[in-house]
């Protein structure tokens, strides 16, 4: 396809085509930070196709400390001019002012550090995007023109301000959850570090956090395919309970087999059972 085929010049319709695709351990959504932790040691690679040069468009991006990633937000494909942003309160915000990934194009944009290049592989620090994610372009990050650290950045100024601050809440466990947890940890689910990282900043009922009321004390987040269940007491954040999101019989079904995770939540249902209180059918995902 050449590059004159990929604009319809009576519709205004453009077709893009990705260059490679991102390869990282976060399958989930919910795993992916919001931004990436640069401090947080992990690396993820950007895979490139083979048999378009890319080997040649390469050359000369060894020494860059950071380059731009630009994406495409495949799990989505739905968006709302109003969206409400994980961090702060439920407030709804235009979405042309806020990084959404619930866009009218879905493209993301993120900067990484480049850590190495061999062949069509790069190897990359901290990244905010799943596995998977097709990978639109890659442009040099160049701190003279893409850095304006005295900018103001409206209403999430305050909300820079409330993370800078250390968390106020800290995370208790009960002796059932404690023993589910370190179960999870076993079989290598990874998903209850990120949820502590929020609950800690903030355990209030929140849809984009998928935080919840259940009954009259609990909590409920979702985080992928498992369902944390905690109370509020003060400052400390009590989990009481983790189950699957999906009951046995669905993950028992045959027919289902885009299901994540199925083998270890079956492995659970031969440990646990859902709390009689919480059986209430198939939670919502």
């Amino acid at each position: 396809m050449s590059m004159s085929d990929r604009w319809d010049h009576l519709t205004g319709e453009c077709t893009f085509r990705p260059i490679g695709t991102v390869r990282s351990e976060m399958v989930r959504k919910f795993d992916a930070p919001h931004q990436p932790d640069h401090l947080s040691g992990e690396t993820s690679r950007v895979v490139l196709h083979p048999s378009m040069e890319f080997d040649k468009a390469l050359c000369d991006l060894v020494g860059f400390d950071y380059i731009w990633l630009v994406s495409w937000f495949h799990r989505n494909n739905t968006w709302k001019p109003k969206v409400r942003p994980p961090r702060g309160d439920e407030a709804k915000r235009g979405v042309f002012a806020t990084r959404s990934p619930h866009r009218p194009n879905p493209i993301g944009l993120t900067a990484v550090r480049l850590l190495s290049i061999s062949g069509l592989e790069l190897t990359i620090g901290p990244c905010d995007l799943v596995d998977g994610t097709p990978i639109l372009d890659i442009k040099p990050y160049v701190p003279a023109v893409d850095a304006f650290p005295d900018s103001s950045i409206g209403w999430l100024q305050e909300i820079e301000q409330e993370q800078a601050v250390p968390p106020r809440f800290s995370i208790e466990y009960s002796d059932a959850c404690r023993e589910q947890v370190e179960w999870l940890r076993s079989e290598g689910m990874t998903f209850l570090e990120r949820a502590e990282e929020i609950l800690k900043r903030d355990p209030s009922p929140h849809r984009t956090r998928r935080i919840r009321p259940y009954g009259p004390t609990l909590r409920r987040m979702g985080c992928g395919e498992w369902r944390v269940f905690f109370e509020v007491d003060g400052l400390v954040v009590r989990l009481v309970h983790v189950q699957p999101g999906y009951p046995k019989s669905y993950l028992t079904d045959p027919g289902e087999k885009t299901v994540p995770n199925r083998e270890v939540q079956l492995r659970y249902f031969e440990r646990w059972e859902l709390l009689p209180e919480m059986r209430r059918s198939f939670l919502s995902r």
